[in-house]
């Protein structure tokens, strides 16, 4: 499992190809991990947390306090698998799982 990183997320091609080569099937954050080749993928989309990140600057640009606006934690998550990769490890991912997944990459 790769941890939530802006240090990983820039090197998220070279993470996904070192798990490759050695053959390990692997968990990521994103679905920027997935994409070029990651097995599995499950947390936040990103995208929805740069708009909320937005609303709370709207917000106290137009004169709310900090301190005053509620926390917001994500509620949108993703689970992307590649298919192409799990053939490639030898692995068979059921049917239910892929039914649930957000995106299936094959």
């Amino acid at each position: 499992m790769i941890a939530s990183d802006a240090f990983y997320l820039t090197r998220a091609s070279e993470l996904v190809s070192f798990a490759a080569k050695l053959a390990l099937p692997t968990m990521y954050p994103f679905r920027e991990f997935s994409q070029p080749g990651g097995l599995v993928s499950y947390g936040t989309n990103r995208l929805n947390n740069y708009r909320l990140a937005g609303v709370y600057t709207s917000r106290i640009l137009k004169g709310a306090k900090p301190a005053d606006l509620p926390v917001m934690q994500p509620t949108v998550f993703e689970l992307v698998i590649n298919v192409r990769t799990a053939k490639a490890l030898g692995l068979a991912i059921p049917d239910q799982l892929l039914a649930l997944a957000d995106e299936v990459i094959e």
